[in-house]
């Protein structure tokens, strides 16, 4: 194995977010409102099977051992299945995740178990049908707790569930949240809602820190868990009376990005040495053939060197991030 993907401030890198398409069929409040338009009416070019195998195999040879598949919505391509079994066959892959709306989950999750998916992110923005629809644009509540449902059923111990946070809309329903968790082997995880710069007013509007969910849970007997090498950037609390657990993402708070694992891959290949980033490093180049892997580990390593220390975004500098709900690890 090369040596571990490391940056200057001696962040090691152990994860990997691989976007595999822009596409998502939901139009959530915060991310995609006006739905998904393709750049400049063009049809897109996201990355092949091979050249995610190439750069999964790249990665890995220098310490990854966790990939998150993400979008847009993942699911949406017809060789998902393909693309997890690609991704899991890598030697040293241990953890191989997806973030998804939920939109596919109820007929495929069966399938993506068999592929090799080891670990499932669903975004739930609400309890409330209702509310679901008004947050995603698409009244498919119901479906996506069958999904939900049907990957307990097919085996996983654990579901991660994204809610991002939002004043006035979802922010004040942790009681309903906590009720769902008690006997279900959920990892709830509210993110907090992100500064993009198309997004000011609804940042202004519903905007709310996750510390005041924090000290509630510690007021109430919740216990902090220590972070494992390949985990996101939640602070992961659990309660000896509940079998789920409460995780916080909070890109605003000081000292974020001392504990940054990971790194992000574009669905069109293009190396992010910061989720919230636009800034990228070109890779595609060099995964046209398997006999680019030395050079492609090189021009990673190097950009590595320009990985600044923070993201900034507390200073009120604008994250680029276009979806949200998939930040959540």
């Amino acid at each position: 194995m090369a040596k571990q993907f490391e940056d200057n401030f001696q962040r090691k890198f152990y994860y990997l977010r691989l976007s595999i398409t822009d596409v998502c069929n939901f139009r959530c409040t915060y991310c995609l409102p006006d739905g998904y338009h393709p750049e400049h009416g063009k049809k897109p070019s996201f990355l092949t099977l091979d050249e995610i195998r190439r750069v999964t195999s790249a990665f890995a040879d220098c310490g990854t051992t966790k990939v998150r598949i993400t979008g847009g919505e993942p699911s949406l391509r017809r060789d998902f299945t393909d693309i997890i079994h690609t991704v899991a066959s890598q030697p040293g892959i241990e953890k191989v995740a997806t973030t998804t709306n939920g939109y596919r989950m109820e007929k495929q999750v069966h399938q993506w178990r068999q592929a090799g998916l080891t670990n499932i992110n669903v975004s739930v923005d609400s309890l409330d049908p209702r509310q679901f629809h008004l947050i995603t644009g698409e009244n498919l509540f119901h479906q996506v707790m069958r999904g939900v449902d049907a990957a307990f059923e097919v085996g996983y111990e654990q579901i991660k569930v994204n809610t991002v946070l939002l004043k006035g809309m979802n922010a004040e329903q942790l009681p309903q949240f906590l009720a769902w968790i008690k006997d279900r082997r959920i990892q709830l995880r509210f993110i907090e809602l992100m500064q993009t710069g198309e997004m000011d007013e609804l940042f202004k509007q519903r905007h709310v820190s996750g510390v005041s969910i924090r000290n509630t849970l510690i007021a109430n007997g919740w216990l902090l868990k220590p972070r494992g090498l390949n985990d996101g950037p939640a602070q992961v609390f659990y309660h000896p009376d509940y079998l789920g657990e409460i995780g916080l993402i909070m890109p605003y708070e000081k000292g974020f990005c001392t504990t940054c694992n990971r790194l992000r891959v574009s669905a069109r290949g293009k190396l992010h040495l910061c989720l919230f980033g636009d800034h990228g490093v070109e890779l595609r180049d060099l995964l046209a053939s398997d006999n680019q892997h030395d050079a492609l580990i090189v021009r990673i390593r190097g950009g590595l060197t320009e990985k600044s220390v923070s993201h900034y975004l507390q200073d009120g500098i604008t994250g680029m991030t276009p979806h949200l709900a998939s930040i959540g690890g």
